[in-house]
């Protein structure tokens, strides 16, 4: 069963459990299926060294846990959405999100490394968050989205700078989730999102930090 798909079928008891199995998913390595090649099977292949490998394998654990967290916000904000469109619009982007999800991992597996033992602290934390969002009203959920968007593309971007500069396989990762991610931010504004306060933009940006700080070593 497609529990993203048919989550609007049901009701909120039904859902939570759906959401329970969707945790599951993105948090039990293995676990997600991208739907899509990962864009770093067309790069080319390098000899990283000890340290270069290990600078490359902290990027792509900080990366891997922003797509833990973009699937708990937008899990969050499907449960707690007023509007059918609205939830759909989230189920969505949430499946896009996990091409990213699995591509992290995938290359976290090449590098020999893992993914962060903090996960399911930052997975219960964000889903509370997109929760909460969506309780607020539709239009700042999507608004909610749409800054959450521009805020990993920053972070990409830098990651990009960040990376050792043979490592094209990481690279071309990224690149591809910049696309995707600018689409899901510029989606949910289209569609009324509204623009958050500077007080929570920076919020968002605070915890952001907190998170990537953290992740980078565990």
């Amino acid at each position: 069963m497609d529990t993203k798909q048919d989550l609007l079928s049901f009701d909120l008891a039904d859902r939570l459990v759906l959401q329970l199995d969707q945790a599951l998913h993105t948090l039990i390595p293995g676990s997600s299926t991208a739907s899509r090649h990962s864009p770093a099977l067309a790069a080319d292949d390098a000899e990283l060294s000890d340290s270069e490998r290990q600078q490359a394998a902290a990027l792509m654990r900080i990366n891997h846990t922003g797509e833990v967290c973009a699937q708990a916000l937008y899990q969050g904000q499907s449960l707690t959405a007023r509007l059918p469109d609205v939830r759909a619009s989230m189920d969505h982007a949430a499946r896009e999100e996990v091409d990213h999800l699995a591509w992290c991992e995938s290359r976290l597996q090449d590098l020999d490394s893992r993914t962060s033992l903090l996960n399911p602290v930052w997975y219960a934390m964000s889903f509370g968050m997109g929760a909460a969002a969506g309780l607020v009203g539709d239009k700042w959920s999507l608004g909610f989205v749409g800054e959450t968007e521009r805020q990993v593309c920053d972070h990409l971007e830098d990651h990009l700078d960040r990376l050792p500069a043979n490592d094209q396989k990481s690279r071309a990762v990224l690149t591809q989730m910049i696309v995707d991610e600018r689409t899901h931010g510029d989606a949910a504004m289209a569609a009324g999102g509204a623009e958050l306060p500077l007080p929570v933009k920076a919020g968002m940006k605070l915890m952001a930090g907190v998170m990537k700080t953290l992740t980078y070593r565990i």
